[in-house]
């Protein structure tokens, strides 16, 4: 449907490398996207290259550090003269340290938010900048979490920068809608990744409670959240401004059920 049509747009996908972000970056391409990405780890790009072109996709690797503005800067005008100017601006970088918040210092503390909130903020003003030279407005999406919504133990930090990142999507809607600029978020449930894997097998008891706990009754898979990642980036959703869309198995509709039910 040309209203999901995403040919001849540029996304930046910050952090498609690997995981998630790799699975929105696929999605848009589908959709008819050019792809350009970044990561800090050189390996971490080569092998995401390589992967991109096993499965047909064309992505352009670029490294840089998201909280660095100076170098922010220098990419988004490279990648603008490489690809093409960035429509879609995908902010998906992200760390999670899980630690109690009693032995937390102020130096783990800060980097989270630096990576998860300030890095956001660094990258979509720049990249509106170059959408409003240009008068032909764009799309953010924002990767804010579950833990917009709720607290966990040990995850103070990630669900603070997440907290804040939903209340960013939505004073970048308020300042940059009347240029057409869309600015909303994709807040995932528990998802099915490498990084997850090691809860996932051998009876952990998290793999029980997420079961137990999304009346999906299942993990999500990566490729789930590529439909409301292109929603988002297309014109299908132009008059959708500063909404966080939960990708979650419905996991935040409900209270849960008794075990074993």
């Amino acid at each position: 449907m040309d209203l999901f049509d995403l040919t001849g747009k540029v996304a930046l996908v910050t952090g498609g490398s690997h995981g998630l972000g790799m699975a929105i970056a696929k999605g848009l391409a589908k959709a008819g996207a050019r792809i350009a990405f970044n990561d800090i780890l050189e390996d971490r790009l080569r092998d995401a290259a390589d992967e991109y072109r096993r499965t047909g996709v064309t992505a352009r690797a670029y490294r840089f550090d998201v909280t660095k503005e100076r170098e922010v800067i220098e990419y988004v005008a490279k990648i603008e003269k490489d690809v093409g100017p960035i429509d879609i601006l995908v902010n998906n970088a992200g760390i999670i340290k899980r630690i109690p918040m009693l032995d937390m210092s102020v130096a783990d503390f800060e980097e989270v938010v630096r990576i998860d909130l300030v890095a956001p903020f660094i990258m979509a003003k720049h990249v509106v900048k170059s959408m409003l030279a240009r008068g032909r407005g764009g799309k953010i999406i924002n990767m804010c979490s579950m833990m917009s919504e709720l607290g966990r133990d040990t995850v103070g930090a990630y669900a603070a920068a997440k907290g804040g990142l939903k209340m960013l999507t939505k004073n970048m809607a308020t300042e940059w809608a009347k240029h057409d600029v869309q600015a909303n978020g994709i807040g995932p449930g528990y998802f099915a990744t490498s990084q997850t894997a090691p809860i996932r097998v051998g009876g952990h008891p998290f793999n029980e409670f997420i079961l137990n706990r999304t009346p999906a009754g299942r993990w999500g898979d990566p490729d789930d959240l590529q439909g409301a990642a292109i929603f988002l980036a297309s014109r299908a959703s132009d008059f959708v401004n500063g909404q966080i869309i939960y990708v979650d198995g419905g996991i935040l509709a409900t209270i849960g059920k008794p075990r074993g039910e």
